[in-house]
């Protein structure tokens, strides 16, 4: 057999594929937040996307995989704008602020299913079986700051990592949970506050003075 004529049909199966995928996802996340996490069942994704109950099975094991999909989607656009505004954040402390900047406008466009999708998170038990990835995130800037003599260097990257990490979730869940609030500036003002506040007791004496 002619293995051309194969690559054409194998990548029309992967596209197929991917739509399929897409089609349930976008199902599951439309009726969480038309009902909720827990008020929704496979059968109603699987319905929505228009496939067999079975097929839903084929993408994701779990009704809970849908989260991880989404947590997933949302460490892709943090990662890629992180590294498309690096080269403009030469500082560490520069870094932060970018990096809760990203957060902030990941969250503001599409607010509703932030809103929905955190929920969903919690009643999963997802902050517990998940790996801390903002965290890491965090810790890794942090460790690049205190080598160049930009952050004090006696903090623990991790440690201060989970802090920072923590206290985005904190306003997070607030700003999520205040709807008439979620197209403001509320979550971008609380954490650029609560970092700068953060950042005084990070710098290193030699930044300070």
């Amino acid at each position: 057999m002619d293995s051309r004529a194969t690559m054409p049909q194998a990548g029309r199966r992967e596209r197929n594929k991917q739509r399929v995928r897409e089609r349930l996802y976008s199902a599951a996340v439309e009726l969480f937040m038309e009902k909720g996490y827990e008020n929704t069942s496979i059968n109603e994704i699987a319905d929505r996307a228009d496939v067999a109950r079975g097929t839903f099975f084929n993408y994701f094991q779990r009704k809970e995989d849908i989260i991880t999909a989404w947590g997933e989607r949302r460490r892709g656009a943090l990662v890629t704008a992180l590294e498309q505004s690096g080269a403009l954040t030469p500082d560490s402390v520069a870094q932060l602020r970018q990096c809760m900047a990203i957060l902030v406008r990941i969250n503001q466009e599409e607010p509703h299913l932030t809103a929905a999708m955190l929920t969903a998170w919690v009643k999963a038990g997802r902050p517990i079986l998940e790996e801390p990835y903002v965290a890491q995130v965090f810790a890794e800037i942090v460790d690049r700051g205190m080598s160049r003599g930009e952050l004090n260097p006696g903090m623990s990257p991790l440690g201060v990592g989970n802090v920072l990490r923590d206290v985005y979730l904190g306003a997070l869940y607030r700003w999520a949970h205040r709807p008439s609030e979620g197209s403001s500036s509320a979550l971008a003002d609380e954490l650029q506050q609560i970092l700068r506040l953060l950042l005084d007791g990070m710098a290193s004496t030699a930044t300070a003075s």
